[in-house]
């Protein structure tokens, strides 16, 4: 059985209906990626993974259990975490203090080996681990919102749009983490408005229009697709 498995999401905002049956996997060890338009229920779907929205009807199957409706902290507790659009890092807390506050499901003597791991991955955060998170920039409150949820040694990481407000430069030096995270293990759920960059990394992608799955491919057919190309890479 598949790491993640959705089936038959239907989620609504009211009256709303911002998810139409979706069902889609993540695989062990893959970068699985869902692109779409702005509105297209790619975050919804983030979110109700994560148990931040009930969905009306389907379920969500993690490490082959059932996770609808379970809440989210006790999700994350299971190996599941999410870096959210916008990155919504604590502003007022230092580097170091958000860092820890993504570890707050693991034991305490856990936090320095987290620590020292994610320090690895982003070293401008270890050499900015005192300073103020308000006072980083965009891609480096990206990478702290990345480190964050590594904190809590996900099994699955979840990406909700990190290109987003990043200059070029900056958002392939992103896209290189994402690289090494799933290099050293992790799994990835990717959500991204850069279709090109997401499918570049991606092992498969999902389509999603209008709150509908339209097209699932690898990600290099996609790449190809012409009516992806058209709608979503500018070709």
């Amino acid at each position: 059985m598949a790491l993640l498995e959705a089936e038959g999401l239907n989620v609504y905002y009211g009256a709303i209906h911002a998810v139409k049956d979706v069902s889609f996997h993540v695989e062990e060890r893959e970068i699985v990626t869902l692109i779409g338009a702005n509105g297209a229920g790619k975050s919804t779907v983030l979110k109700t993974i994560s148990g931040l929205l009930p969905p009306r009807t389907g379920t969500v199957s993690f490490q082959d259990q059932k996770i609808t409706g379970v809440p989210a902290h006790k999700i994350v507790s299971r190996g599941l975490a999410q870096v959210p659009e916008g990155r919504q890092v604590f502003l007022q807390m230092t580097v170091e203090e958000n860092l820890e506050m993504g570890a707050y499901t693991r034991p305490a003597s856990e936090v320095d080996s987290s620590m020292a791991l994610v320090f690895e991955h982003f070293p401008r955060l270890s050499e900015r681990r005192n300073q103020i998170a308000g006072t980083l920039s965009g891609g480096e409150q990206q990478m702290l919102a990345m480190g964050r949820a590594l904190m809590s040694r996900p099994r699955l990481l979840m990406l909700d749009e990190p290109s987003m407000g990043l200059a070029p430069i900056l958002v392939e030096q992103i896209f290189e983490i994402i690289e090494q995270l799933h290099k050293a293990g992790t799994t990835i759920l990717l959500v991204e408005q850069n279709a090109r960059m997401a499918l570049s990394i991606a092992d498969r992608g999902y389509v999603l229009e209008t709150g509908r799955i339209l097209k699932t491919a690898p990600a290099q057919a996609l790449l190809k697709d012409e009516d992806v190309k058209k709608a979503y890479l500018g070709g």
